[in-house]
């Protein structure tokens, strides 16, 4: 049972990486500021879950699961504010980048 829990962590975390390098990816080659916006936080909240599932196993008991959760549940709540409002800030007064 703990070499499956082994390879799922493993798993896990590695698709996690691999989805905040591709929001990475996504920052540095889009065009405009929404489409980077996008590219990152959606690669990014994918990422934070694959890796907090992967994390689950090795939490250590239902306290340091909640925990794992709850970082995940403030990163996604935060960031889904504050997108948008970066947005807003780089579009000018004119209303365009």
């Amino acid at each position: 049972m703990s070499l499956l829990a082994d390879v799922f962590t493993i798993v896990a975390v590695l698709a996690g990486l691999v989805f905040f390098i591709a929001g990475t990816a996504g920052l540095l080659r889009f065009p405009d500021t929404a489409s980077r916006l996008h590219a990152l936080t959606k690669a990014d909240h994918l990422g934070l879950g694959l890796i907090v599932l992967g994390l689950l196993p090795r939490a250590g008991g239902m306290g340091g699961a909640l925990r794992l959760l709850a970082i995940w549940g403030l990163v996604l709540v935060s960031s889904a504010a504050v997108g948008p409002m970066v947005a807003r800030l780089t579009r000018g007064p004119e209303g365009r980048e």
